[in-house]
């Protein structure tokens, strides 16, 4: 048995200035960008309301676009799952899946993000399981 949910959304933007693209889609969407120029990270996150979804903007080189992330206690069998329903793997980064959807969107399944991921996730049946 394992557990999994939506976690995050991901604005991937293809920018050499995180800092602007952060302050783009804060003032967009109505959140505060969480600013640090002298962070080496790709990633600036978009606060609000606690308890709430993830938004986090992100610094890429290829195509902007945006994807969810899946957070779960199990990745393997969460991936797993997510390929028993058509997705498909395409690459593993550090402890992370990047997946693609049968209909081609691009998704990560990662590990709990959000402090209430236990009391609030789906519980799934590993395969394997009784």
């Amino acid at each position: 048995m394992h557990k999994s949910r939506l976690s995050n959304i991901i604005i991937d933007c293809q920018t050499d200035d995180i800092e602007a693209a952060a302050g783009f889609w804060a003032a967009a969407i109505c959140r505060v960008a969480e600013s640090d120029a002298d962070s080496a990270e790709p990633y600036r996150l978009l606060e609000g309301p606690q308890g709430e979804m993830k938004i986090l903007v992100q610094a890429v080189q290829h195509e902007s676009r945006i994807h969810l992330d899946i957070e779960t206690n199990d990745i393997e069998a969460e991936a797993t799952r997510l390929e028993g329903l058509g997705a498909k793997r395409v690459e593993k980064v550090k402890s992370w899946w990047v997946m693609e959807a049968p209909t081609g969107q691009r998704f990560c399944v990662v590990r709990p993000q959000r402090p209430d991921f236990e009391e609030n996730a789906n519980v799934w049946q590993s395969q394997g399981d009784a």
